[in-house]
């Protein structure tokens, strides 16, 4: 996902700009990507199956196919919520 970055960088911006921008991009898609495990759980995502399924295991691994899920699709693009709430953190710093 591409979020643009309203802060310069280059040689008039300082290094630690640039890491704060890179931790607050990394938090936004990790935000993200927590609210779409929540709705792929709520969904049922995840959830095992009646007939033939994984048992326990199945049960127990869920969670972590939900936030693999979750994570690739709030790289992907996601819902844009990444990139406003970016916005959002990069205008309160």
């Amino acid at each position: 996902m591409e979020i643009n970055n309203p802060v310069p960088s280059g040689p008039t911006a300082s290094k630690p700009d640039r890491d704060v921008n890179a931790i607050l991009k990394e938090k936004a898609l990790a935000l993200e990507a927590n609210f779409l495990a929540e709705m792929l759980k709520s969904a049922g995502f995840g959830k095992a199956r009646d007939a033939f399924g994984g048992g326990a295991g199945e049960d127990q691994f869920g969670s972590f196919l939900r936030q693999a899920q979750a994570d690739e699709l709030a790289r992907s693009g996601g819902l844009g919520l990444a990139e406003s709430i970016y916005k959002s953190l990069v205008e309160r710093t």
